[in-house]
């Protein structure tokens, strides 16, 4: 039976991504040696990772712009760290907005670097919806936000207008959507949710943003050392960056964010309309500030909870059930989901 795969991350990708890396780690560009054996010094590795770095740029339209891309690893939530090392200064002070668990860890990271302030949240409604109306300090060194929130299912549809650098957390909705991306200073995003395997986190930075904090930076924790080193200055994650390198390849030749937005939004329009449509579903999110990634909803009457789960489960779906903190079910409809799995989702929820 064919699976409709809904999981949050780490998430689907591209059947022809899958086969082309599952081809590179048994024998990668007909060399008899497989991806995961070569040096990552090789002249090979080498022009992986530079064509990566160089689509990521590209599919965002900031080539010849002053932005570095990097792939580094530890994840997101390394980041969360890196970030006020790199650019919040020694006397400074960094303003963040609280949408939900990841947010709140970074906030929690940057807190043990300097001054960091909270300037708006959503924690008083379970982050059901992403603040409105609040005032970014123009003192502060950089404003912080998270564009996708995975778990509560809700996404920022318009960003807010500053004087001050932009940092975005993108990990869930990288790529995902037409966005101006130059409205960001930094934009990191781990790769596993909607770009590639687990192992290895995409950076975006301006590189005029660096180097003016007046603190010592950890060499690895540095970015400047880090583009300095073409993301090299310690082994990378060679498999995740080849996924990513392809599944961006692939997104290239789909036509691009605009194409595969298209795409997205009947997705989302598909599952919201049965959402709203039938009496047995209830929405989560604030209407106006839903995901098109992740899609969070609740059972009206728990007691059909069982009969659900086996229309889901016997029709061959994974990965629907919410998050442990929020509950219900969520459906994260990533670039790489088509839109048939979709379709089968909303006829079983007819079903019940």
């Amino acid at each position: 039976m064919k699976k409709h795969n809904f999981s949050a991350g780490p998430s689907i990708l591209p059947q022809e991504v899958i086969k082309k890396a599952a081809e590179a780690v048994l024998n990668f560009n007909e060399s008899g040696l497989s991806l995961i054996e070569i040096s990552h010094r090789s002249a090979p590795f080498v022009a992986v990772m530079d064509k990566a770095r160089n689509l990521a740029l590209e599919l965002m339209g900031l080539e010849n712009k002053g932005y570095s891309a990097i792939f580094l690893q530890g994840g997101a939530s390394l980041q969360f760290l890196m970030i006020p090392y790199n650019l919040l200064k020694v006397d400074g002070k960094a303003a963040y907005l609280d949408t939900g668990t990841w947010s709140s860890a970074a906030i929690k990271e940057s807190k043990y670097v300097g001054n960091t302030e909270v300037i708006a949240s959503s924690k008083d409604k379970g982050y059901n919806y992403i603040p409105k109306n609040y005032n970014i300090p123009t003192d502060a060194d950089y404003f912080h936000c998270t564009s996708n929130n995975t778990i509560y299912g809700t996404q920022i549809k318009e960003f807010p207008t500053t004087n001050i650098p932009v940092v975005c957390d993108m990990s869930s909705d990288i790529f995902s959507r037409a966005i101006d991306f130059s409205q960001f200073d930094l934009i990191y995003a781990g790769a596993q949710k909607n770009m590639g395997p687990a192992g290895t986190t995409l950076v975006v930075v301006k590189d005029e943003l660096l180097g003016k904090t007046g603190r010592t930076i950890p060499s690895m924790l540095d970015y400047q050392i880090q583009i300095a080193k073409e993301s090299m200055y310690n082994t990378p994650s060679v498999f995740a960056v080849y996924t990513s390198m392809l599944t961006l390849e692939w997104l290239k030749n789909f036509g691009g964010v605009a194409a595969i937005e298209k795409i997205n939004n009947a997705k989302a329009k598909l599952i919201y309309d049965e959402i709203d449509s039938n009496p047995n579903f209830i929405g989560y999110a604030a209407q106006e500030d839903r995901s098109f990634m992740n899609v969070t909803f609740n059972l009206a009457d728990d007691t059909k909870k069982d009969q659900f789960d086996a229309l889901w489960k016997a029709a061959g779906i994974e990965g629907l059930k919410g998050h442990r903190s929020v509950g219900g079910y969520r459906a994260s409809i990533y670039n790489a989901l088509p839109l048939e799995s979709v379709q089968v989702l909303v006829d079983v929820m007819k079903q019940l």
